[in-house]
């Protein structure tokens, strides 16, 4: 008697909204932050004037980072490239260590945000709706909290191969804030000078132990 057909209909919610999603851009590609001249904040998909500092809000790794890992096998390459897999973290949480462990067992190259900051929070707030976590989007298709069984559901229907296919040398990029501030060209001040008020040298500020609240695990 034919097994198949049960297991294609639990699926098929699954493939539905992937294959619903091909066209659309993915969440990976992040949003841009930026505080403007009022002092209000704004979330874009477009990058702000070239005059206004902008912060880099989600997103997948860069190609610099896939660049030095070998290549991937054609059928992970094609599933990373349509639904690339993003987990978004914190230090202190322990369901975020175990996460990612299954992550690295199935061999899924994947990127990991940080949250740490107020900023972190109010942009995982943005992107996911809530401040729990973990958090992890394939493509567009977003969970809260891990559970294994839903995980392999979402990364089976997208075509991840149900066992790692990593080349041997493979180095997932390294961890990134999910809010990081882009670079802005400093003023240069004439030497031996400083602005009023202000002294000529300074340590720099300490970084708080204690992550800020707001974040539920």
């Amino acid at each position: 008697m034919p097994t198949a057909r049960p297991t294609l209909r639990r699926a098929l919610p699954l493939l539905t909204a992937f294959a619903g999603l091909v066209a659309l851009p993915a969440l990976a590609q992040g949003v841009y932050r930026y505080v403007g001249p009022d002092g209000s904040v704004t979330f874009s998909d477009q990058p702000p004037p070239a005059s206004t500092p902008a912060r880099t809000v989600g997103g997948a790794s860069s190609d610099a980072s896939a660049a030095r890992s070998p290549a991937l096998p054609f059928a992970l390459r094609q599933a990373s490239s349509r639904y690339p897999v993003v987990i978004y973290t914190s230090a202190q949480c322990n369901p975020c260590r175990t996460a990612i462990a299954y992550l690295e067992q199935r061999g899924i190259p994947f990127t990991e945000k940080t949250v740490e900051t107020n900023a972190d929070i109010e942009a995982l707030q943005r992107l996911s709706g809530g401040n729990s976590l973990p958090v992890l989007t394939v493509g567009r298709q977003q969970m809260r909290g891990f559970t294994a069984t839903e995980w392999k559901q979402y990364l089976d229907a997208a075509g991840y191969p149900e066992q790692s296919a990593l080349p041997a040398g493979y180095r997932r990029p390294a961890a990134t804030p999910l809010v990081a501030v882009s670079p802005v060209p400093a003023t240069r001040e004439p030497a031996g000078t400083a602005a009023e008020g202000t002294p000529a040298s300074s340590e720099p500020a300490a970084i708080p132990v204690t992550p800020p609240p707001g974040i539920r695990f």
